[in-house]
């Protein structure tokens, strides 16, 4: 697939459910919405069959995500088949964590070894107050045993939010001088009505600033599977440093994404509501040509960026209900 600006699109993400076990203070807003009805959500089978189609047509690369993918039942049955489809050449999971103390096993034999795990704090009474949930624990040991387990690389999101989490930038930038984990500092986009929006963005030059006393940040040479994420490490670090910069520095003109959501439409830009509903036409029993079509509608609709002024009103939905 290659959409109007010569863009090469072969990384899709996919969001299994809208379901999650936290509620982030600029993810999932803690006020009455509507969730999916169960017969509105793709079933396992209609999602394996379009990532199958999209591996047709150039996918090499696929992350789950949710919502929190870990809640909807059968997810690591999900990824061992998912993992098995050929032409894939990267299958990653994102999660909070909460819950990989009780699946890594499983998410290990289906073959799983890229992760991102969200943790935007490393106090435990903070991270309640960022996620709604006393969690802090279950998701630090997961950490530890994904380590121990080998899993590489193991991302560590954290999105910077001022006024919340900004006194502890360079304490989550010195993990990587620990262990061996991608800390990744996202600038907060504007999506939705979620509370920590009311705060001024913390963007990346800031953050590099927050973080310098830890020592000079050294540039690492970007590889083929690289998302968005500019890539440093600290001198002598086993671990890395990395910064997405979707406010201050948009990475639109590299984007080769699609976004598959959880109730069936491909999402073109994370920042757009252009879509094409492809539920509808699988349950119709189109065949696979014909879903072919659509995903090739999607790419040509991909726009050439987003838009240059980001405001939370032109982003009515929470970012639990796109898939991140």
């Amino acid at each position: 697939m290659i959409d109007r600006f010569n863009r090469r699109l072969t990384y899709l993400r996919i969001s299994i459910t809208d379901r999650c076990n936290l509620g982030c203070v600029y993810c999932n807003p803690r006020l009455p919405g509507k969730k999916l009805h169960h017969k509105e959500v793709l079933r396992y089978e209609e999602i394996l069959r379009l990532a199958r189609i999209g591996v047709c047509l150039g996918i090499t690369k696929i992350r789950i995500t949710g919502g929190e993918p870990l809640v909807r039942k059968g997810c690591c049955d999900f990824l061992d088949r998912l993992a098995g489809i050929d032409g894939l050449t990267d299958v990653s999971l994102t999660t909070n964590g909460v819950l990989l103390p009780q699946y890594l096993d499983r998410i290990a034999e289906a073959g799983i070894k890229r992760l991102n795990i969200s943790l935007d704090t490393l106090n435990p009474k903070k991270y309640a107050r960022i996620t709604g949930q006393d969690a802090f624990g279950p998701v630090w040991n997961g950490i530890q045993q994904a380590l121990d387990r080998g899993f590489s690389p193991i991302k560590i999101n954290v999105v910077a939010m001022r006024g919340i989490n900004d006194d502890e930038l360079t304490d989550l930038a010195a993990l990587s001088f620990t262990y061996p984990v991608h800390v990744r500092f996202i600038e907060l986009m504007p999506i939705g009505k979620a509370e920590a929006l009311s705060e001024k963005s913390l963007l990346i030059p800031e953050i590099k600033e927050k973080i310098e006393p830890l020592g000079d940040l050294l540039p690492i040479r970007r590889e083929l599977l690289d998302g968005p994420a500019m890539r440093y490490k600290f001198p002598g670090a086993p671990g890395e440093i990395g910064f997405i910069s979707p406010v201050s520095n948009h990475f639109c003109t590299e984007c080769n994404r699609l976004r598959l959501t959880a109730d069936g439409h491909l999402l073109t830009c994370l920042l757009s509501d252009i879509a094409e509903d492809i539920k509808t036409p699988l349950r119709q029993g189109l065949l696979d040509n014909d879903l072919k079509a659509v995903f090739l509608n999607a790419a040509a609709k991909k726009p050439h960026q987003h838009p240059e002024h980001l405001t939370p009103l032109n982003q009515p939905s929470p970012m639990i209900s796109i898939g991140g």
